[in-house]
């Protein structure tokens, strides 16, 4: 296996590898892993993921925890003396924080992080090249490839001395964002290339005597200049008041000359004597693209190769996590030679229409954000008089102009569609792929995605309940190892269903753990989510992948368990036998 690109995706994947027991070799152009923030939050769904790979601890130890950032702000300034400077215009609970973090910690068994790309990709790097010494090369470049129909060759550069080397793979893996592995295969990109220019400084100051602790993001709407809006993140190592680096956005500009920018950043956040040390500047775009395919022969891609979305919700690297999460116990069952080669087909068929919806809902929420400061007065494109009357009647400390105050609230509330989108980072489905559908309807969605339902319908995430045995207690999620197998878990009346899994494992050479829950089982429901979400009645049973997506159910006890589970078992590792109707006995 070949993966070419060492960000986050293919650092991730090359974890996710080693851990199925896939060798590989991965290649990434760069020296060194990212030397700019980037991406900084980790959803609640890939933290989970890292926890099944056991790559929690250090995130969890270097990143913020939610009561460091689990708020959106919307101030007029950071500083500043002017009348309305460094006044709150709104304050909203986001990504787990506040209110909403009891939601949060009963839907899994590890809470969001926020921890920079500069700091995440040297722990997923640490840990690859600890797992595979020797074979995690930056500094290479793939210069260009063949798919010859049963392998894959391609031409590695070492940037250093020049040298070039011929690699052969079963696989190669895209992971480069899009830079060549995707452009060499001709897929195009759909979408829109263009959507908005911005400038992003990333700098080192002081800013513990204005900074309000707490906040993922602290918009700034001035009150005076429309062209002085930005938003500003913190990007650690320290968290909180005395964070030592940031992130600043705004309007692009075409001057990147360090004088002008230092000025231009104490300009946005209104503090003229500001000492800062600046580490990078850069203009760049924002896209809403999606792959027109995620697999061409023996090639797939994963990560910005496959998908680019504006960064808020926080989808992009999540996305790419997700999707190597997704293939890698697939190469790993087909490198092995327990599944067909047509399983790869469903990393395309399931990862491709979530990523779709995360694209537009992406977009969809940073135009409703935009479109929501203009309508309110607020924005940069409101017209001015407008913007100058909305600001004045915001402070005026009448009681009349209370009500202002409180219409601007409800509307600002509505970016939760953004920042309170539980469902969409937990509650994705994968309707076609590596399952077997039972003809059940999915729970009804919340318009806003803020609402996250639990179901063991074909498709969904596993849902997370505590269990109990002989006194330790650990999740659901923790019944699915790392290895490539299944597991089933099966209601206490649902003896049936393990003996069936034991035969179905021998039948198959594919390991399957299994579990009953319930009274009277090893495992005990500690406080009866389980009961409240597995959809199966006591003889009833659950089939989990190695990704803890449910494969496949039976609600009830059934004439024939091991025929009706190997069957299924081998539709799930057999696209080509997708179509074939489970026998009733």
């Amino acid at each position: 296996m070949l993966i070419v690109g060492g960000g986050g995706c293919g650092l991730s994947a090359s974890n996710f590898l080693s851990d199925h027991g896939v060798g590989h070799l991965l290649v990434e152009r760069h020296a060194d892993t990212a030397n700019v923030p980037k991406a900084h939050y980790l959803n609640q769904r890939t933290m989970a993921i890292f926890r099944q790979h056991g790559l929690d601890g250090p995130m969890t130890a270097q990143g913020a925890p939610l009561p460091k950032f689990g708020a959106l702000r919307w101030l007029t300034s950071l500083g500043g003396d002017r009348e309305r400077d460094g006044q709150l215009i709104h304050e909203l609970d986001a990504f787990g924080g506040g209110s909403l973090r009891e939601r949060y910690a009963e839907a899994g068994p590890v809470l969001p992080v926020k921890l920079p790309q500069v700091r995440l990709e040297p722990i997923l790097r640490r840990y690859a090249e600890e797992q595979n010494p020797g074979r995690i090369l930056f500094g290479h470049e793939m210069t260009g490839f063949t798919d010859h129909g049963d392998r894959v060759t391609a031409e590695v550069r070492d940037r250093s001395t020049g040298e070039t080397t011929t690699v052969t793979a079963r696989y190669l893996l895209g992971a480069d964002g899009g830079r060549t592995v995707g452009q060499a295969l001709g897929v195009p990109m759909q979408g829109v290339h263009g959507l908005l220019d911005v400038t992003t400084a990333y700098f080192s100051a002081d800013l513990s005597p204005w900074w309000r602790e707490g906040t993922l993001l602290t918009h700034f709407l001035n009150a005076y200049d429309a062209d002085l809006s930005s938003n500003l993140i913190e990007m650690g190592p320290t968290w909180g008041r005395h964070c030592e680096e940031w992130v600043l956005h705004f309007p692009p500009s075409d001057n990147l000359d360090e004088e002008f920018v230092v000025a231009r950043i104490r300009e946005l956040l209104s503090l003229p004597g500001l000492e800062l040390t600046l580490h990078h500047v850069t203009n760049w775009t924002v896209e809403a693209l999606l792959a027109e395919r995620y697999r061409v022969g023996r090639v797939l891609l994963a990560g910005d190769s496959a998908h680019r979305q504006p960064p808020t919700v926080g989808l992009g690297l999540n996305s790419g996590i997700q999707d190597a999460h997704n293939l890698a116990w697939k190469l790993a069952a087909v490198l092995s030679g327990r599944a067909d080669d047509s399983l790869l087909d469903s990393y395309e068929d399931e990862r491709r229409p979530v990523c779709r919806h995360n694209v537009d809902w992406a977009v969809s929420a940073a135009q409703h954000h935009q479109m929501m400061l203009d309508g309110l007065g607020l924005g940069p494109h409101a017209p001015a008089g407008r913007r100058e009357r909305m600001f004045a009647s915001f402070f005026d400390p009448s009681p009349l102009r209370a009500v202002v105050r409180a219409r601007t609230a409800e509307v600002l509330d509505t970016h939760r569609a953004a920042c309170h989108a539980h469902d969409l980072e937990m509650g994705f489905a994968y309707e076609d792929g590596a399952l077997v559908p039972d003809g059940t309807e999915p729970p009804e969605r919340a318009p806003m995605r803020d609402v996250y339902r639990p179901t063991t319908r074909p498709g969904h995430l596993l849902p997370h309940a505590w269990l109990s045995r002989d006194g330790e207690r650990l999740s659901t999620h923790d019944l699915i190892g790392v290895s490539t197998g299944f597991v089933l878990l099966a209601g206490p009346a649902g003896k049936a269903w393990c003996d069936a899994a034991a035969e179905a494992s021998e039948k198959f050479s594919v390991p399957i753990a299994t579990a009953r829950i319930g009274e009277g089982a090893e495992y005990a429901d500690v406080d009866g989510r389980w009961a409240a979400f597995r959809g199966i009645g006591d003889d009833g049973a659950v089939l989990v992948r190695p990704d803890n997506h449910v494969a496949w159910r039976s609600v009830r006890a059934r004439e024939n368990p091991a025929g009706l589970l190997a069957h299924a078992l081998s539709r799930i590792l057999d696209r080509q036998k997708s179509g074939a109707e489970i026998p009733t006995r």
